[in-house]
């Protein structure tokens, strides 16, 4: 892949930064497409190349995809609360306008979209893999401009021959995550953390290695136009195994507390309803989407991308939760 050129949007997030800082040390060209306000330390430090702009800005997009020929689009509105017309106007309308100068512009040789496991429904899963269709109506603005993104991309690669490969990731944890793990530790800090019924229900996790391991397969196979792929760690944790390696490794005392599952259900119900007629702008404590990240059974199947782009997740979670934390 030394003669490519690859374009990381989301640049400074967890996983952009990671898909930059690999293809830096595999001697790779890379450019990063960052907002105004980003925090560009840690590129400065690797010395990438870097262009300002935004994902509605069409100016900035041609300038950004100038000599590109592999994108990875990590670039999202993430959360689990607030209008969904927020998320839309990232998730959908800015790939939209990001396909549109990729396209004009007709060097792309492979366009690596990362969408989310969250877009299949919020139910219990057992080795759910990527013939159940996505769940249309979604359970908040994220997930819900998930699937429309997926939707729209589709569109691009059946009518207008683009090339691009979706990637659905679990929960991606790893060093540098700036949202989840510090609101857990926090929590858990406090002792206000419960478990929503018993705690033996598997994580949907993936490390963020081995999801740079996947991007960076997907990159090198653009005969798969149009494809989807689960992807996890090897080894999916229970809840309680991955809170009480947090504690292990932050030497914070372990939890007992348990609510349960239908207690939960109702509190989440009634919380999201309170919020959206006090119009809150910040998430409840209990919501359907961390209802789903803390309570359901979440294994979904990986094989598809380990048969056909030979994904093999190197990084166990023990080792992976333990770089996280460092």
């Amino acid at each position: 892949m030394n003669s490519t050129m690859i374009l990381v949007s989301g640049a400074t997030g967890l996983v952009g930064s990671h898909v930059i800082e690999r293809a830096k040390t595999d001697g790779l060209n890379v450019r990063a497409l960052v907002r105004p306000d980003s925090d560009l330390e840690l590129l400065k430090k690797w010395d990438v190349e870097t262009v300002v702009g935004e994902l509605d800005d069409r100016i900035s997009l041609q300038a950004a995809l100038d000599g590109i020929t592999h994108v990875v689009h990590c670039a999202a509105k993430v959360g689990d609360w607030g209008p969904v017309s927020a998320y839309r106007k990232t998730n959908v309308d800015g790939l939209r306008n990001f396909l549109d100068a990729a396209i004009d512009l007709k060097t792309i040789q492979q366009f690596v979209h990362i969408s989310s496991l969250g877009v299949y429904e919020a139910r219990n899963h057992y080795g759910t893999d990527e013939t159940e269709p996505m769940h249309q109506s979604g359970i908040d603005g994220y997930t819900l401009t998930k699937v429309e993104a997926e939707e729209l991309l589709q569109t691009y690669v059946a009518e207008k021959g683009f090339p691009a490969i979706v990637l659905r990731p679990g929960f991606i944890y790893g060093p540098r995550d700036r949202t989840v793990m510090p609101r857990l530790v926090e929590r858990l800090r406090s002792g206000s953390f419960a478990y929503l019924g018993s705690g033996e229900q598997l994580l949907n996790n993936i490390y963020v290695g081995n999801l740079v391991d996947a991007i960076f397969l997907a990159l090198d196979h653009n005969e798969f136009n149009g494809q989807v792929f689960n992807l996890t760690d090897d080894r999916l944790v229970t809840r309680i195994e991955f809170i009480e390696a947090i504690c292990d490794q932050t030497g914070l005392s372990k939890p007992t507390k348990h609510v349960p599952l239908p207690v939960a259900r109702v509190l989440a119900f009634a919380m999201e309803s309170t919020y959206r007629i006090l119009r809150k702008q910040q998430a409840p404590l209990l919501s359907q989407a961390r209802l789903k990240f803390l309570g359901l059974n979440l294994d979904f199947n990986s094989d598809k991308a380990k048969h056909i782009l030979g994904y093999q997740p190197k990084v166990d979670f023990r080792e992976g939760i333990q770089e996280t934390l460092k």
